[in-house]
């Protein structure tokens, strides 16, 4: 017999460090003034073919951070484990669970600590779990992805009680005196999924390859100014009107066949968590899918773009400002590039939140 499965409970964790838009000001102030001949302004680029994403994009082209306002960074003795970490203690602490109360946990780092495996490993054994422990990469669509194994994992008995976690670190591969640096931050989210009430929690989702966005972002051999090493994020000249020209259809695409599989029609959704990179995707989306602005949700002004984070921060940001009630229709999706796009839909059951984060 098929079993009601969704979020038993949801909670986000970020580094201390806040960099506003004042600190490249101050620090940088060469780069700032110089910032239309710099890769963020050839990424987000004034001119570009007009499609939905550039005429929403239009608003924000005059500001050299194209609409970034806060993001935030690791601190020296923070990493992607620790966040990590974080959330996925508070994700249990709300569940009333602990380490040993979960059978599987899926872990999408973006990117681990270390070259090579994962984090999942040493997150189990950090929060004293005694189960299997599983690296999930699918670059941004990592949260949106382990949702959907998560829950195909409880709904078929193979597991009871699976632990979510994504965390995503640009800050160690982008430089900040590098303006791509501007529209991209560090986080954390985790999540339970269990069985919850019947006629509540996922309903049906949608993943489909993103292959036409390889070659848009890359992770490259870098020497630092002190001649160690480093792996360094790279946006191709293509990138920009690349994203731009396929969004769309990564959004229709999924959004509809996942509504489709879940049994609802666009209209019924109370509340589109869309992928927020940019401060123009949830407006851009919800023009796309024809629904009402209102209906969607964002925390880029304060997070910038932070990958497979984004879906449990902006579903945690909303969820505590109290737009959702039980019962109501959520639809999550996401974008990687050269990875997958996804969306799944969930009857919301009112899981136990963190402690607000943001």
């Amino acid at each position: 017999m098929s079993i009601s499965v969704g979020m038993r409970s949801l909670a986000t964790a970020f580094p201390r460090i806040v960099r506003n838009n004042a600190h490249f000001r101050e620090r940088h102030p060469e780069v700032v003034a110089a910032a239309e001949e710099k890769a963020l302004a050839r990424l987000w680029q004034k001119g570009a073919p007009r499609n939905p994403f550039a005429s929403e994009m239009e608003p924000y082209l005059a500001d050299p951070f194209r609409g970034a306002v806060e993001r935030r960074v690791l601190a020296p003795d923070e990493s992607a484990l620790s966040i990590e970490l974080k959330a996925a203690q508070e994700a249990l602490a709300a569940a009333r669970l602990g380490g040993r109360d979960v059978d599987c946990i899926i872990v999408a780092s973006f990117l681990p600590n270390q070259i090579g495996v994962g984090n999942a490993p040493r997150l189990a054994e950090a929060i004293g779990a005694r189960c299997a422990a599983w690296n999930l990469e699918t670059a941004c669509s990592g949260s949106v992805v382990g949702l959907q194994t998560a829950s195909a994992l409880v709904r078929s008995g193979e597991h009871r009680q699976v632990l979510v976690v994504a965390s995503c670190t640009y800050s160690r591969y982008v430089d900040e005196r590098d303006t791509l640096s501007w529209f991209l931050g560090d986080g954390a989210g985790a999540f339970v999924v269990g069985p919850v009430e019947e006629g509540l929690g996922y309903l049906g989702g949608t993943s489909i390859h993103s292959a036409d966005t390889c070659g848009t972002f890359s992770w490259e051999l870098e020497v630092d100014e002190e001649g160690y090493p480093r792996i360094g994020m790279v946006a191709s000249p293509s990138t920009g009107r690349v994203l731009a020209e396929t969004a769309e259809k990564y959004v229709r695409e999924c959004c509809v066949r996942a509504a489709d599989r879940a049994g609802v029609r666009l209209s019924d959704i109370e509340l589109f968590v869309f992928h927020t990179p940019v401060p123009w995707f949830a407006p851009f989306a919800a023009r796309v899918l024809g629904v009402a602005p209102e209906r969607t949700t964002s925390v880029n002004a304060w997070t910038a773009n932070i990958g497979p984070a984004l879906m449990p921060a902006n579903l945690h940001h909303a969820a505590r400002l109290g737009r959702l009630r039980r019962g109501d229709l959520v639809m999550v999706q996401s974008i990687g590039s050269a990875s997958s796009a996804a969306a799944a839909v969930m009857r919301w059951n009112e899981p136990a939140l963190g402690p607000r984060a943001l």
